[in-house]
């Protein structure tokens, strides 16, 4: 079975998608992360999503902070709380358990990794490496092409580390060969964009050509620009995207 073998399809012609990442949740939804308690921030944005009128939630990784099964188990307790309807796709973060994401997916969250829009699809691109850095394994590349290739619109591309340095701290901890990622993108002529998470703030990079979005935390976002590790409580945080057609538009709020 190929990452993206399995495909759910959103045929209207206007999709409004989420982009939510680094929840960074603990067992308990008392656990602070950087005295953030990080379920109330989850919460907090579920319930600003429900009013958005959104078509689906794509989760961008870092689900846990302390690595527990319970954590998982309350990542889906909040969706199922929520007056969220919509169905809530993943990519696995450095931090993240991919068993354990597969064992909360099953009804509203879902463990899909293509989704076919009118004119788009979405690619949900496993960057998750041995190390808190990012590693793409050829075998997945090789999938990515070919399903980039053999979609009639173009592709819309998520995935947890950036492919590219941001002249930070988490630089560190950059997608090793996001290089590689994004020359398949960008040679292939039908890659749109690049989404993704773990640099904990709103970022806007292109290379050659290809915009590069990454959206700030739900938990609490890192200073931008910093050579060491700064915290910040600007409150949660997502990115819209609107997809009409062909065309396609991207913002942050800020719940």
């Amino acid at each position: 079975m190929t990452w993206f073998e399995h495909r759910a399809s959103i045929i209207k012609p206007h999709v409004r998608i989420a982009h939510v990442t680094d929840s960074h949740l603990f067992a308990s939804r008392d656990g602070e992360y950087f005295n953030v308690n990080t379920s109330e921030h989850f919460a907090r944005v579920l319930r600003r999503l429900a009013d958005e009128n959104v078509d689906l939630v794509i989760f961008g990784g870092d689900l846990s902070q302390d690595h527990s099964k319970e954590s998982y188990q309350l990542f889906a307790k909040l969706v199922d709380e929520s007056c969220l309807s919509c169905p809530v796709f993943w990519v696995p973060g450095n931090h993240d358990d991919i068993e354990q994401l597969y064992a909360i997916s099953g009804d509203q969250i879902k463990p899909t990794k293509c989704i076919e829009l009118e004119e788009y699809q979405l690619l949900l691109v496993n960057s998750k490496g041995p190390t808190p850095a990012g590693w793409v394994e050829a075998n997945h590349l090789a999938q990515l092409q070919e399903a980039i290739v053999a979609f009639h619109g173009s592709a819309l591309l998520f995935c947890h580390h950036h492919p590219i340095p941001i002249q930070g701290y988490l630089d560190k901890h950059i997608l090793e060969n996001g290089t590689q990622l994004l020359n398949i993108c960008v040679d292939s002529e039908k890659v749109s964009a690049l989404v993704h998470g773990h640099v904990h703030n709103d970022y806007f990079l292109s290379y050659r050509g290809l915009p590069i979005y990454a959206t700030p935390a739900t938990s609490i976002q890192f200073s931008r620009h910093s050579a060491t590790w700064q915290q910040q409580n600007f409150g949660p945080a997502y990115r819209l995207i609107d997809v009409r057609g062909q065309s396609m538009a991207t913002w942050v709020k800020w719940a």
